[in-house]
């Protein structure tokens, strides 16, 4: 009887080499200090050099992805990872309750949101949901769930290019007024940066649903107050999220 081939295993220069053409920053000190920070914990030959394997490499990815596209600090990343001890990067687990995780296959998105594989293609297609490597985060479950909603009322994907353009123009904003703290270039610049940059948003949110609720009374329509979002909308998504079209 053949024995079973040994499970393949990458040193840290060849983790390097598959990440460098997507992440050019990438470095051995920074895959160290991930791993010091307990994201990563790839295993160890016997002579104590590190040895990766693929769900090392896809934990890596997801967590420079982040990092890049999401500004997220290494805390709230390491909070929607599965620790490393599971044996698995971000999208392991499949059948584990996604809140539980914090991440999302798109199985699960689709069974959570209530829509169809078409419905969130359309919505990736312009740029509403987006995904971090191969798995959805719970701001993606939020967008998707009451994108479903609104279809029932006749309002697609194409029909909410408008917020997203204007939610780039907020964060256009934000960019300008934190961007003195992080020419710093600091971790803590970079802290008080993300902090700053959270609350002028909330507070844009807060502008935005009152002008919607004045410009709603000017235009004749009776009632006070913005809706609340329909029964069990958003209870898997993790509460309300009337304010994510802001």
């Amino acid at each position: 009887m053949s024995a079973q081939p040994a499970r393949a295993h990458l040193g840290i220069g060849e983790v390097l080499s598959r990440l460098r053409a997507e992440f050019p920053d990438v470095s051995v000190s920074k895959i160290r200090f991930l791993e010091s920070e307990g994201l990563i914990e790839p295993a160890r030959s016997p002579s104590g050099y590190r040895r990766f394997d693929e769900a090392d490499v896809e934990r890596l990815r997801y967590i420079l992805t982040a990092q890049r596209d999401q500004y997220l600090p290494l805390r709230v990343i390491k909070e929607r990872l599965v620790p490393p001890s599971d044996g698995a990067g971000p999208a392991a687990g499949a059948d584990q309750d996604p809140d539980d995780r914090g991440v999302l296959s798109r199985r699960q998105l689709l069974a959570a949101a209530g829509i169809d594989d078409k419905q969130l293609a359309e919505l990736e297609t312009y740029g509403l949901v987006r995904r971090t490597g191969r798995v959805y985060g719970r701001d993606a479950l939020q967008v998707a769930s009451a994108a479903g909603v609104l279809s029932r009322h006749g309002v697609e994907a194409r029909h909410l290019r408008v917020v997203r353009a204007a939610v780039e123009r907020e964060i256009s904003l934000i960019e300008q007024v934190v961007a003195p703290t992080l020419r710093q270039r600091s971790h803590q610049a970079r802290e008080q940066a993300g902090q700053t940059a959270r609350e002028i948003a909330a507070l844009t949110m807060r502008v935005h649903g009152a002008l919607v609720e004045a410009a709603l009374a000017e235009a004749g329509f009776p009632g006070g107050g913005l809706a609340a979002p329909p029964a069990g909308y958003g209870a898997s998504a993790g509460g309300n999220v009337g304010g994510a079209s802001a």
